[in-house]
């Protein structure tokens, strides 16, 4: 690896690689500086102990660069700990009974309150689930720097056999419930390699524990409608009793299947965001950030039912009853209606699944469909690639065409409402 003085120039020119790289200065032997490939800079301090031939090199981290760590600064701790050395200690032992060997459960809460500035609302709760659920149970005492890749990969095995499962009652009606399962283990095995990384970057340790650890095979589950489901979809949604008892509910599951839309999406949709003039919605915020959601003509004809008259409604397209937010009992209904039907396993996301299927029947190619999804990369469309040559798709072909008619729209300016 390079040597040179290690300065604020260098520092700031410095650019991330493929590897981990280590500049070491020609002024304080033993100080360096490491680069990470996600463009984090170390200071970090290398040497022998004991400090004879034949020692055991190793390093201490010293901090990441920016407050209060500088070039010069971090060289004069380089050469504290030199002098450490030379009196017969170990910095790295002293290092690891200090504060630095931080627990991964005081780890986990320095990365949700630091480390998870760009995430959503909604990942956000999803990583502090899985967090309390499985990661502190069963690492949570232990130390950063005694985390080994067994470890990590014990933990994956002992999530997936269910050792953190959990039925616990919360209120009088409510319950937390904890499954385990390889799928379960596979996403927080994910999640936990994303925190120690979190750590590398921030100086607390040098390498991730969790990096090399194989991830069972995240089989999630993609159920698509055949004619017959989408059929007896279409007339569960035109049935005058079920609009009648949930109207709300209805017309948001219509346009779930109309348009391919994730739930809150529709769920949380604003009238400010509904463009008719263009039959578009334009999100302001959905999950991969902001994203346009064409309208073909029968979901254009549901949102026109919605306003009737000429008014320019404001506020949320679907609000709860106190008009205070938006309407959140869309699973629920969708949870009675399916009971004791050909759709009793599908869920609310099969429908978005079921969407991309009938594309793929039809002959479109998949940057469309993923323009029609908002899949933000390629590679999220491509999951549906082996549809296209999946013989029984070829007699989807007529369905797409009568996806109208099937989910039918009356031109009752009271319908869905």
């Amino acid at each position: 690896m390079p040597n040179a003085k290690i300065t604020k120039t260098l520092v700031d020119k410095s650019a991330p690689a493929e590897r981990d790289q280590h500049f070491w200065d020609t002024e304080a032997k033993g100080f360096g500086l490491k680069i990470t490939p996600t463009g984090s800079k170390v200071y970090v301090y290398q040497y022998r102990y004991p400090p004879r031939r034949g020692g055991k090199t190793m390093r201490v981290t010293i901090g990441k660069h920016g407050s209060p760590w500088t070039p010069d600064g971090a060289r004069v701790r380089a050469r504290e700990l030199a002098s450490l050395v030379a009196n017969g200690q170990n910095p790295r032992a002293l290092e690891l009974a200090g504060d630095a060997a931080m627990t991964v459960a005081q780890l986990c809460d320095d990365y949700l309150l630091k480390g998870t500035g760009t995430k959503k609302a909604s990942t956000l709760a999803t990583d502090k689930g899985r967090i309390e659920a499985h990661i502190k149970p069963l690492l949570g005492t232990m130390r950063i720097n005694e985390v080994t890749r067994a470890d990590i990969s014990a933990f994956q095995s002992d999530v997936a056999a269910g050792k953190t499962k959990k039925d616990t009652k919360t209120k009088a009606r409510g319950r937390a419930i904890v499954t385990g399962g390889k799928g379960t283990a596979a996403r927080t095995l994910g999640l936990l390699g994303g925190i120690f990384s979190y750590a590398v970057d921030a100086g607390l340790l040098e390498t991730n524990p969790a990096r090399g650890v194989k991830r069972y095979p995240d089989k999630r589950n993609e159920r698509y409608l055949n004619a017959h489901e989408l059929k007896t979809l279409g007339e569960m949604l035109d049935a005058p009793e079920n609009k009648a008892v949930y109207p709300t509910a209805i017309t948001i599951i219509r346009l779930l299947a109309l348009t391919g839309a994730r739930r809150g999406e529709i769920q949380n949709l604003k009238w400010s965001e509904v463009d008719l003039e263009r039959s578009a919605l334009r999100l302001d915020d959905s999950k991969t950030g902001q994203k346009i959601v064409r309208l073909n003509a029968p979901a254009l004809d549901v949102l026109k039912n919605l306003i009737g008259g000429d008014a320019k409604p404001q506020g949320y397209v679907f609000p709860n009853s106190e008009g205070t937010g938006p309407y959140e009992g869309t699973s629920k209904v969708w949870s009675r209606l399916r009971k004791d039907t050909a759709l009793g396993d599908v869920r609310l996301h099969d429908l978005r699944h079921t969407f991309a299927s009938l594309a793929i029947a039809q002959g479109m190619p998949l940057a469309v469909i993923g323009k029609l999804l908002g899949h933000a990369n390629a590679s999220t469309t491509q999951r549906y690639a082996h549809l296209a040559d999946d013989p029984v798709t070829a007699a989807s072909d007529q369905l797409g065409a009568t996806l109208a008619g099937i989910f039918s729209v009356a031109r009752d300016p009271d319908d869905g409402t």
